[in-house]
């Protein structure tokens, strides 16, 4: 009886223990936010990703198994509506017993207009600050800046919620912010080269890449991610490409490349895809640092030549 007693409390003992040092249930929209969050709770926890493989969030439907996985969840983390709108109608249902971390809500974070036209002045966009959602270019983490900001504030509020794991969320943070800072490096170097040669991008998805490293794009074929161009705007953007000498247009893995050809037609401009959301790569803490790497390998090679 004794013995069966004080086995008993050994359980209890290490069942509350196990209980205490349970991080928090972390899920994630997109594959390049959740590199980023999954590099902060490295060796404590694994957050789950949503929108994975080669699906678009623009268009993205919830299967029932990830509405449940939302409604088990201690932290949500996502961009903003203009990129994940499917999650609009599910956070609104919940109340204050999640965290729920809307990014282009977040302090610190540098946030740009959206473009209205399919061919642009270069420059003509200024940073803003305010929370207009309707107006805001949410693609906000092609700006390394803006990755550690996001790892700032996953660090700061997992600490929060986590207290016996924050030495290594902080130490992780740590780390982020150093590999962070030697990739925005690499990236401006590697950059330079191209930076005064005009291009053509499929959709408006790059411009916090192009602003931090001083690119020059001319337009873009779609003018949003689910608003084909008319016959009017494919002949508008002809011409700016013939004007501005373009050198090539980059597609997207998860769009048809019918409208590319269009373009491209009776023209010397070439064609080469870019991944803004790393579809082809393995999700995981390196997948954001492959991803802005391909990015940058991507219009290196198609500009250069």
């Amino acid at each position: 009886m004794f013995r069966s007693m004080v086995l008993s409390a050994i359980f209890l003992l290490f069942f509350m223990s196990t209980q205490a040092v349970a991080a928090p249930r972390v899920v994630v929209s997109i594959a390049p936010i959740h590199s980023l969050v999954a590099g902060v709770m490295d060796g404590v926890a694994v957050p789950e990703l949503l929108v994975s493989g080669n699906s678009s969030p623009h268009s993205y439907m919830l299967k029932p198994s990830q509405v449940r996985s939302l409604q088990r969840a201690d932290v949500i983390i996502w961009a903003g509506e203009s990129v994940e709108g499917f999650l609009l109608r599910p956070l609104a249902n919940y109340d204050d017993s999640k965290t729920i971390i809307e990014l282009m809500d977040e302090p610190g974070m540098l946030l740009l207009n959206g473009r209205d036209a399919g061919v642009w002045q270069v420059g003509q966009d200024e940073p803003r600050h305010d929370h207009d959602h309707g107006k805001i270019d949410g693609h906000l983490w092609l700006d390394p800046q803006n990755a550690k900001t996001i790892v700032r504030l996953v660090v700061a509020s997992l600490s929060k919620l986590d207290s016996q794991n924050a030495v290594k969320y902080q130490a992780n943070g740590k780390r982020m912010q150093q590999a962070l800072s030697e990739l925005d490096q690499q990236l401006k170097q590697k950059l330079a080269v191209v930076s005064q040669t005009p291009y053509l991008v499929f959709h408006d998805a790059y411009q916090y890449f192009e602003q931090r490293y001083g690119l020059m794009p001319i337009g873009a074929i779609m003018v949003g991610a689910e608003h084909k161009p008319g016959a009017k705007r494919l002949q508008q953007v002809r011409e700016r490409v013939k004007t501005e000498q373009a050198h090539c247009v980059f597609s997207e893995p998860q769009f048809s490349s019918k409208l590319i050809q269009i373009v491209v037609e009776g023209s010397h401009l070439k064609a080469a895809t870019l991944d803004p959301m790393g579809m082809d790569l393995e999700p995981g803490k390196r997948l954001y640092f492959e991803l802005m790497q391909n990015l940058g390998q991507g219009l290196v090679v198609c500009l250069e030549e």
